[in-house]
């Protein structure tokens, strides 16, 4: 865990400099090289980032020394934490085999074999290299199976960050360096409407897809009622439209079928990516076949080259992903990772919500699945206690992630964890199956200390 020793009088501030002075030259030798000192948006952290040498199982530790319990887990890519014997050896056996062929491989068909027995809606998998080229071919099947342009997404959903689903929509201007043109081509929409949608689809004839997260946006920071989930699946096929389901994140996490197993809810096309490539790049579609049919080549008569989606990438499905990925699957099917990884972290969350508790505080640790997010203090009213139902209700106010509602305090309490030991991803972050009770426990107390500090600092809102 992090130490803290010598530094009883000093700030948060003032300890997490001292504590990470190592990460702290590191970041100023970056500045001079990547733009804000970062090469990801999510690990930009002011005063600057810690700086990880090696990772184990749920652990990681610093260049100075300092070890963390990890809850980013590879941003929700390490199902099976850091390290597993099974990939490490895996991986280590193909590499000295070939990194990459240029050709097809009987590891891709092997790993695609595993997406098809896993994800009740492949039909039929082609693999890229990330999730957001996995969204990017979805939409781009989705127009040329309907010949229809336009693409509806819900407000804060993520798929990535290529031009169509970073815009936020009207009264929003398109987000830089996206035409207009684009951003035309989205429909962006609240959650938990139903009519609305409805709405949409009937009066606007040029609507291709709905993409979505299906446990709710920035999984589940907004979390999304399963009967709108339901709600929309029955909407996009009364209307003929193609439901993309994003499951980057909640593929193989929520269950060994994804979300969409899960739920029953079975969408058109499903996007994946992190936990499918066993912590190695890789993503990957998988639907119907009839959708998917429009990346092949063919020469039966009546074939239209120009209804062909073109698609390469230099390391689609190359032999070390492919080797993890499979690998990772085979050990996902057993069932036990999503259960283990479930429970505890239904034991995480109401451990912390005890600590909050006991310090007054208005707000709550929710989540679902494998997941959870802290919001520190009641966004609509500091004084009154919100529970995660409240949370999770549809028909509620509109809630404010505690990142966008605080965003000073959001980055002291995330240092004021680093500084105890613990790593989030973002304002939460999610299980792996290396996690144990004793990492609950030492999170708990991690969080309950810091709490302490900002408390101390007269920086935490909410207190009853």
């Amino acid at each position: 865990m992090g130490t803290t020793v010598g530094t009883a009088n000093l700030t948060l501030d003032e300890q997490f400099t001292r504590q990470f002075a190592g990460s702290a030259a590191r970041f100023q030798d970056a500045v001079d090289i990547f733009p804000n000192g970062a090469t990801h948006d999510g690990r930009a952290q002011k005063p600057f980032p810690l700086y990880i040498e090696r990772a184990q199982g749920a652990h990681k530790w610093d260049v100075d020394g300092n070890r963390f319990i990890d809850f980013l887990v590879g941003h929700g890519a390490l199902l099976l934490g850091h390290g597993h014997p099974a990939i490490v050896e895996a991986v280590n056996a193909q590499m000295q085999r070939g990194t990459h062929y240029g050709a097809a491989h009987e590891r891709e068909v092997e790993w695609g074999r595993w997406v098809q027995r896993l994800i009740p809606a492949a039909e039929r998998v082609r693999f890229t290299s990330s999730g957001t080229e996995a969204t990017l071919m979805a939409l781009r099947l989705a127009r040329v199976f309907t010949g229809k342009n336009k693409v509806v997404k819900f407000e804060h959903h993520f798929h990535g960050w290529h031009d169509y689903v970073v815009v936020e929509g009207p009264p929003e201007p398109p987000p830089a360096g996206v035409p207009a043109g684009t951003a035309d081509t989205m429909v962006v929409l609240p959650v938990h409407d139903l009519e609305r949608l409805e709405a949409v689809l009937r009066d606007d004839s040029d609507v291709a897809a709905v993409i979505m997260e299906p446990t709710g946006a920035g999984y589940a920071t907004y979390p999304l009622d399963p009967d709108f989930l339901a709600g929309v699946r029955k909407l996009t096929l009364d209307y003929g439209v193609v439901l993309v389901m994003d499951e980057v994140i909640t593929g193989f996490r929520c269950s060994p079928g994804g979300a969409q197993a899960a739920t029953g809810v079975i969408p058109d096309l499903t996007s994946l990516a992190k936990i499918l490539a066993g912590g190695l790049p890789g993503g990957a579609v998988a639907g119907r076949a009839d959708i998917m049919a429009h990346l092949a080549y063919s020469d039966e008569p009546g074939w239209n080259a120009r209804k062909k989606v073109r698609h390469q990438g230099t390391f689609n499905a190359n032999p070390l992903s492919a080797t993890a990925g499979s690998t990772a699957l085979a050990i996902v099917a057993e069932g036990w990772p999503a259960r283990h990884v479930n429970d505890l972290a239904a034991l995480l969350r109401a451990e912390l919500n005890q600590v909050m508790d006991a310090h007054g505080l208005s707000g709550c640790v929710y989540g679902t699945y494998s997941m959870f997010h802290i919001l520190l203090s009641n966004p609509h009213n500091p004084r009154e206690k919100i529970s995660p139902a409240d949370i999770g209700a549809a028909g509620q106010p509109p809630f404010i992630a505690m990142r966008d509602a605080d965003a000073a305090l959001f980055g002291k309490f995330k240092r004021g964890l680093q500084v105890h030991g613990v790593d989030l991803m973002g304002d939460g972050g999610m299980l792996s199956t290396a996690h144990t009770e004793e990492d609950v426990r030492e999170a708990a107390a991690a969080f309950d200390r810091t709490i302490d500090l900002l408390k101390q600092e007269g920086t935490i809102p909410g207190v009853r």
